[in-house]
């Protein structure tokens, strides 16, 4: 049985596994997990902000994420989003997706 947490709204985006968009190692995560470049968003990994490690959003949680159309659903956070920003979420999908912003997205930790 899945048990749900208080939620926390948050803006989503989406990012590629790319050195332009990351660092010159654009295949590993912050929390040293190894992307699969043929299929990044098959992991369902996202990045977080910095500020929202404080309320349990840190490597290895599973989240459920709604409000972002087709990338709602179950995520692992695994990666850290740049100091600059606050209250966000990304989501690490393929390259040919392209575009994705959502605002007041829900994400809550799930505990199983």
């Amino acid at each position: 049985m899945k048990l749900f947490m208080l939620y926390m709204t948050v803006v989503a985006t989406i990012y590629h596994a790319d050195p332009a968009q990351t660092n010159a190692d654009y295949l590993t995560t912050a929390s040293l997990k190894t992307i699969n470049e043929a299929n990044p968003q098959g992991h369902r990994w996202i990045a977080v902000s910095r500020d929202l490690e404080k309320h349990g959003f840190v490597f290895g949680t599973k989240v459920c994420v709604e409000g972002a159309g087709q990338l709602s659903g179950e995520w692992t956070v695994e990666d850290r989003m740049n100091k600059r920003w606050k209250k966000r979420i990304d989501f690490l999908v393929n390259k040919d997706v392209k575009g994705g912003k959502w605002n007041n997205v829900k994400i809550t930790i799930i505990n199983e």
